[in-house]
């Protein structure tokens, strides 16, 4: 099994509430993609309740049958339709996928 992990910055806005409206957009976004795409077991999103200069907003933490199941979820056309809302709203994006035992 395949975790994959993302953590990313929300982009600052002038708008006032701006950051935590768009956060919960993108966690909807991405958990719509459980159960469409073969080979993710799991997919969940968390929004920080608090943050600080050097905190994310955002979470992914994922579970994929395979590194081959991964490479799917990537290119999947579900996944693709995802990525513009996300890069719309989030900068400082850091990843690790490891292999669990």
């Amino acid at each position: 099994m395949i975790r994959h992990v993302v953590m990313w910055k929300v982009r600052e806005s002038g708008d006032p509430g701006t950051g935590p409206v768009n956060a919960l957009r993108v966690k909807r976004a991405l958990e719509s993609l459980n159960g469409r795409i073969p080979g993710l077991k799991r997919l969940e999103v968390g929004v920080a309740t608090t943050t600080s200069a050097d905190s994310s907003e955002i979470v992914l933490f994922s579970e994929f049958e395979s590194a081959k199941a991964l490479e799917v979820y990537r290119e999947h056309p579900a996944h693709m339709a995802v990525v513009p809302i996300v890069r719309s709203v989030c900068t400082d994006r850091r990843s690790v996928d490891y292999l669990v035992d």
